[in-house]
């Protein structure tokens, strides 16, 4: 086994995260300058490729963000018995 922290790094072209993702090449760049994917420019001529796990974690990071978005929602429709439950808090009980 190589000691190659590099070696176990799959890339891909724009165009293929772009089909992954459902989004043109152009936006897959602007994701790329963003920071948000992790793209690096390879080979002679240096072409840009993405890191496959950066793809991963960026859609694990769109399902977390809809989830939020999903209970915030949620919650801005959510009456105050829902949220806060309906009891009536005595002192003393």
């Amino acid at each position: 086994m190589s000691d190659d922290p590099t070696s176990d790094v799959r890339l891909l072209a724009p165009a293929q995260v772009g089909e992954v993702l459902g989004v043109s090449v152009d936006e897959v760049m602007a994701l790329i300058l963003d920071g948000r994917l992790r793209g690096m420019r390879v080979g002679s001529p240096a072409r840009w490729r993405v890191d496959a796990a950066s793809v991963t974690d960026y859609l694990d990071d769109q399902v977390e963000e809809a989830r939020r978005i999903a209970l915030w929602r949620q919650s801005q429709t959510a009456s105050f018995p829902e949220l806060w439950g309906s009891g009536i808090v005595r002192n003393g009980d």
